[in-house]
C-alpha cells in the first residue's frame, strides 16, 4: 500500500511539473530520481547516472534516430514536401475537393505545419471552406506518425525490444487504411466543390520529375529495409544521403541551409534522448516500486477481457494525446503498460501481439491529436490559419475523428488486418 501511494504520488507531481511546461524528459529525471532515490539510496542514484547514461546512448540501434530526423530536415530543404503536394495536386485536380485531397496525400510524409503552410494558401484561392480545409490539414498531418519511416514506431521498438522493420510492415496496412480513409471522406466533404484547373506553371512539369525524387527515395529506403537488404539504420544513413544529393542538385544545400539542418537535427535528437533517458531512469523507479507487478495484479482482480483491458489503455492514450506529444507519451507510460499487456492472453504469439499493441497505440496516439477539446495538431493548423476559430477546426476534424474510431475498432478486434502483411513476408 505505501508502494502504492508512492507511485500515485510520484504520478501527480509529474503531470503537475508537465503542466506547469517543465520539459517532459527533465520532469521525469526529476521524479524518477527521487523516486530511485527513496526506495534505494542517494549512491546508487549516483552509480545509476554514471553508468546508465552512457549504456543507453552507446547503442548502435539508436543512430537510426538522429539519421531519419536529418533525412526529415534535408527533405525540407530540397522541397520534398512541397513535390508531394504538387504531385498529388496533379493526380487529383480532375476530382470535386482535388486540392484538399492533394493535402491530404502529401500530410503522410510531412508535417501538419508544414502542409498547412504550403497548402492553405491554394486551399483559400479555391475557395474551400474554412472549417474543412484546417480540419483535412490538422487530421492529415496525424498521418506521419504511422506510415514509415515514423520515429515514434522506432522508438517504440527499441523500448519494446521488437524489429523495427516487422513494426514497419505492420503499420503498412493501417497506415494505408487511414490515408484511404481520409481521401474518402475529404472527398465525400467536398462533392459540391468545384473541379479545380491545374496552375497553367504545372502544366509543362511531368508527373515523373514531380513524384520521382520523393518516390525514389522512400522505395529505396522502405523497400530495403521491406527486401531485407539492410537494417532499418543502414536504410536511414541511405536515405540522408539521397535526400542530401537531391537538394544538392537542386541548388538547395547551401551551406546556410546545411548549417540549419545539422542544428535542427542537433536540438531534435537531444529533446528525444533527454526524454528517453527521462523514461529509462522513470522506469526504473517504478521497477523497484514494483509498479508494473502491482498493475498487472489490478487488472488480474478486475477480471476484464484481454480485449477490454487493451481498450481502456488505448482510450487513455486517446486523452493523453490532446495534452501531450505523442513520444513523451509512448516513453512515459509503455514500460509500466507494456509488461502487463504482454501478460494478457490475446491468443496470439508474443512478438505477433507486441507489433499489433504497437501499431493500436499509435494509432490511439495519432488520435489524440485532432480530440477536442485540446488536440495539438488543431492548434498547429490554427496558427497558420489564425483567422479560422478554433471550434471551426474542431467541426472540420471531426468526420475523419470519427473514421478513425471506426479503424481503431476494426483492427483491435481483427488483429489480422494488421498482421496479415507480417505473417506473408515472414
Amino acid at each position: 500500500m505505501e508502494q502504492t501511494g508512492l507511485i500515485l504520488s510520484a504520478l501527480a507531481v509529474l503531470v503537475l511539473l508537465i503542466l506547469l511546461r517543465v520539459p517532459v524528459g527533465l520532469a521525469m529525471i526529476l521524479v524518477g530520481g527521487f523516486g530511485y532515490a527513496t526506495l534505494n539510496s542517494w549512491p546508487a542514484l549516483s552509480s545509476f547516472l554514471k553508468t546508465g547514461l552512457y549504456h543507453q546512448f552507446s547503442s548502435y540501434s539508436l543512430s537510426v534516430v538522429p539519421l531519419f530526423v536529418l533525412m526529415g530536415q534535408l527533405a525540407t530543404v530540397s522541397g520534398l514536401s512541397r513535390d508531394l503536394f504538387d504531385g498529388a495536386h496533379r493526380l487529383l485536380h480532375r476530382r470535386r475537393g482535388g486540392v484538399a485531397m492533394a493535402a491530404v496525400a502529401a500530410c503522410s510524409l510531412a508535417t501538419a505545419a508544414t502542409m498547412g503552410r504550403t497548402a492553405m494558401p491554394e486551399l483559400r484561392r479555391l475557395n474551400y471552406p474554412p472549417d474543412a480545409a484546417a480540419g483535412a490539414l490538422a487530421a492529415g498531418g496525424t498521418l506521419g506518425i504511422l506510415i514509415p519511416p515514423s520515429i515514434v514506431l522506432v522508438i517504440y521498438a527499441l523500448i519494446t525490444e521488437q524489429n523495427i522493420a516487422k513494426l514497419f510492415i505492420a503499420a503498412l496496412v493501417p497506415g494505408a487504411l487511414a490515408l484511404l480513409g481520409y481521401l474518402f471522406v475529404t472527398a465525400l466533404r467536398h462533392r459540391k466543390q468545384a473541379v479545380e484547373a491545374l496552375p497553367v506553371e504545372d502544366g509543362d512539369r511531368s508527373l515523373w520529375l514531380t513524384l520521382g525524387p520523393a518516390a525514389a527515395i522512400f522505395l529505396s529506403v522502405i523497400g530495403g529495409i521491406y527486401a531485407g537488404w539492410f537494417t532499418p539504420t543502414e536504410a536511414a544513413a541511405i536515405g540522408t544521403i539521397e535526400t542530401a544529393i537531391l537538394a544538392l542538385l537542386r541548388g538547395r544545400l547551401t551551406w546556410a541551409n546545411l548549417r540549419l539542418c545539422l542544428l535542427g537535427t542537433a536540438a531534435t535528437t537531444a529533446m528525444i534522448f533527454l526524454i528517453l533517458f527521462g523514461a529509462e531512469l522513470f522506469s526504473a523507479f517504478l521497477a523497484l516500486a514494483r509498479a508494473p507487478a502491482l498493475l498487472q495484479a489490478f487488472v488480474v482482480e478486475a477480471e476484464l477481457s484481454p480485449t477490454m483491458v487493451l481498450a481502456a489503455v488505448l482510450l487513455m492514450y486517446i486523452l493523453l494525446g490532446c495534452v501531450m506529444e505523442s513520444l513523451s507519451m509512448i516513453l512515459l507510460t509503455m514500460p509500466i503498460l507494456f509488461p502487463t499487456l504482454m501478460g494478457l492472453d490475446f491468443g496470439l504469439p508474443p512478438e505477433e501481439a507486441a507489433l499489433w499493441i504497437g501499431v493500436l497505440t499509435v494509432i490511439a496516439v495519432e488520435m489524440g491529436l485532432i480530440t477536442p477539446p485540446v488536440g495539438m495538431n488543431v492548434f498547429i493548423i490554427h496558427k497558420v490559419a489564425e483567422d479560422v476559430p478554433l471550434p471551426q477546426i474542431f467541426r472540420g476534424v471531426l468526420p475523419y475523428l470519427a473514421w478513425d474510431v471506426l479503424r481503431l475498432g476494426l483492427l483491435l478486434f481483427f488483429p489480422s488486418i494488421t498482421l496479415a502483411l507480417v505473417r506473408w513476408l515472414y
